[in-house]
């Protein structure tokens, strides 16, 4: 039985090497918070809340996800016993929505839980793969030439899937012209909702390019939208901000509204959940990959476990911390060799943070 006897939350900001834009918003640094829990044996889990800095992803922000860390969730989980992490997350789900920061709770909670156990994350969440294959994200950039040197780069490194991010006027363009270039390479796009039902002709052409998926066309309700999308394009729709919970997904499979779905921790709340939608996608034959929302060592980590579950068919964002931070802030940074990044064998996380290094970073601490 563990019982939660501390809970410490940093606010820690680090700055990105490359300015990263997407269709709704730019960023050169992010913000992310991180949850230390120690049980009453002094073992320590990590969490992080990779929530973005503004409400363009999703509502919640680093702002409104500190203060439901602070006020609500810290005071549920002080002093709660309970034998495994699927318990605490049915205590966190006393606080409705606030999937983000939920999710750090549940990721401190399995690291925890493994650590405790001496048993790796991976192999506690179910995983079966020592190595997982890494897509990379690349962002919307000011000219075509400068994606085609981003694209030729993480080609050069070995990345097995290239994502572009797309929206309105930046698409079927960029699209052919990387296409062009690297007429073999895995490539999707990712819209994140920035299109109407109106757009059809947009991916009526981006289904003549040859993609592995077309992510998240439209709003994330517009469930309905994307099915009717979806019967007439060839190219799978993949889902992510659509589906929050898994009822979401149920939904989804329901309408033949996709045909892959993003399994995001972050999103979903927790590592809990997202093995929940990994093994409800599965059963219905969808395959999935992990999303990231650029996290830090410690966010990278479980998501590198979670993908080595068998659902995973697809890479990952799990890329190297070199492709966005010049120093991450654990000890160990995140690998990406080949395309493969090796899965921790060893008890929790894989990953401590490097304390000294976080003091540096931290901008508030409670």
């Amino acid at each position: 039985m563990i019982r939660i006897s501390h809970v410490e939350l940093r606010r820690v900001r680090l700055p990105l090497v490359h300015r990263f834009q997407t269709s709704s918003h730019a960023k050169r640094e992010l913000e992310h918070i991180l949850v230390a829990m120690t049980d009453q044996d002094g073992t320590v889990g990590w969490g992080e809340i990779a929530s973005p800095s503004g409400p363009h992803y999703c509502a919640e922000t680093v702002e409104s996800c500190w203060a439901v860390a602070r006020d609500h969730l810290t005071p549920l989980v002080l002093g709660a016993s309970w034998e495994h992490p699927a318990e605490l997350a049915a205590r966190l789900g006393r606080v409705r929505g606030n999937h983000f920061a939920r999710a750090g709770f549940d990721m401190a909670a399995w690291a925890l839980w493994s650590t405790a156990r001496d048993i790796p994350l991976a192999r506690a969440l179910g995983g079966t793969r020592e190595r997982v294959e890494a897509g990379v994200s690349l962002g919307i950039e000011p000219t075509v030439d400068a994606l085609l040197e981003q694209v030729s780069q993480r080609v050069a490194e070995g990345y097995r899937r290239v994502k572009l991010k797309i929206a309105p006027g930046w698409d079927v363009s960029p699209v052919r012209a990387v296409r062009a270039a690297f007429p073999e390479i895995p490539l999707h796009v990712d819209a994140n909702g920035a299109y109407q039902a109106s757009d059809r002709d947009v991916f009526r052409d981006l289904d003549r390019a040859g993609l592995v998926m077309i992510e998240q066309p439209f709003a994330p309700r517009a469930l309905v939208d994307h099915a009717r999308l979806q019967a007439t394009l060839e190219t799978p729709i993949c889902l992510d901000e659509s589906v929050e919970e898994v009822d979401d997904l149920v939904t989804a499979v329901q309408l033949k509204a996709l045909r892959i779905l993003n399994v995001k921790v972050s999103r979903m709340g927790g590592l809990t959940h997202a093995v929940r939608a990994h093994d409800l996608a599965r059963a219905e034959g969808i395959p999935v990959w992990c999303g990231g929302m650029h996290e830090f060592g410690v966010g990278r980590a479980a998501n590198v476990a979670l993908s080595s579950l068998p659902g995973f068919t697809l890479p990952s964002d799990v890329s190297g911390s070199d492709k966005y931070y010049a120093r991450d802030i654990t000890t160990e940074p995140i690998r990406c060799e080949s395309g493969l990044v090796t899965v921790p064998a060893v008890a929790g996380l894989g990953r401590t943070p490097d304390l000294s290094f976080l003091r540096e970073c931290t901008t508030v601490r409670i």
